[in-house]
């Protein structure tokens, strides 16, 4: 890993006029993500501008009909929040799974999203909720925010504040985790809310994505016995040692089933 300047302002205007001034610095987060990453050798930043001191990325608190959670809450606050464990329970249960206590005390909700790893947790919350997340330029509804392999669409100096997830009225996570990782082999949150039946796939492709022929059979009952019969396709799904397409295709609807258990 090459040699860097270590930058930690203490407030979200700081943080940009940092990256501003250094072309070739990148904004750290929870540094589980970028961290490996530069042990590799794929990235190489002149900077790193810390976001952990910034109090604009703190807390969790429920308004009105959402659950607004601070980008900088790690894995592990999020688990152990009152406020998640009874407006959102799902949720909590999810961060309580993620990597291990390790990665849970340092992980961000915002590095995770940001990062966008193709087998994250966070992105299938996201996304089957509906949530908005809220930048320091702009909000982006979830169905615009994950573009493909690790790309999003927040722009290089964009820094994700919070993160606002509408309060279904039943909703669960369900995953097949990697023996070694601990990410999602195949992930699959299912969520009845505002904005109707959604269910989002992690693990399985190159980016979080929702799964429309789930979608359509839960719509019209929404319990396990209604996915009987029901498949993804196989089609652009990820192949590994550890998986091929089709069994995560078919692991996909196990997992919803599962989820749909737990919402009963």
């Amino acid at each position: 890993m090459r040699d860097f300047a270590f930058h930690r302002p203490q407030s979200l205007a700081a943080a940009v006029e940092s990256l501003k001034k250094r072309p070739d610095a990148k904004y750290l987060a929870g540094g589980q993500s970028l961290i490996p990453v530069m042990k590799l050798g794929l990235a190489a930043p002149s900077d790193l501008v810390s976001l952990t001191a910034i109090p604009e990325l703190k807390g969790i608190r429920v308004d009105g009909k959402e659950l607004v959670v601070g980008a900088g809450a790690t894995h592990a606050e999020v688990a152990e929040s009152a406020e998640v464990k009874r407006a959102l329970p799902a949720l909590a249960d999810l961060a309580a799974h993620i990597g291990d206590p390790q990665v849970r005390n340092r992980g961000t909700l915002g590095g995770s999203l940001a990062h966008d790893d193709p087998n994250a947790d966070y992105p299938a919350a996201v996304l089957a909720l509906g949530a908005t997340i809220v930048t320091d330029h702009r909000k982006i509804p979830a169905d615009g925010f994950f573009k493909g392999l690790y790309s999003t669409a927040l722009e290089p100096d964009e820094i994700v504040v919070s993160v606002r997830f509408p309060l279904p009225e039943k909703a669960a996570y369900a995953k097949f985790p990697h023996p070694a990782s601990r990410f999602a082999l195949v992930g699959v949150f299912v969520a009845k809310g505002p904005a109707g039946v959604r269910v989002a796939v992690t693990g399985a492709g190159a980016s979080v994505f929702r799964a429309a022929s789930l979608e359509q059979a839960l719509s019209k009952k929404f319990a396990a016995d209604a996915l009987a019969g029901v498949s993804i396709p196989s089609a652009g799904l990820q192949s590994d040692p550890f998986g091929s397409a089709e069994y995560r295709a078919h692991l996909a609807v196990v997992l919803a089933r599962r989820a749909l258990e737990a919402c009963a």
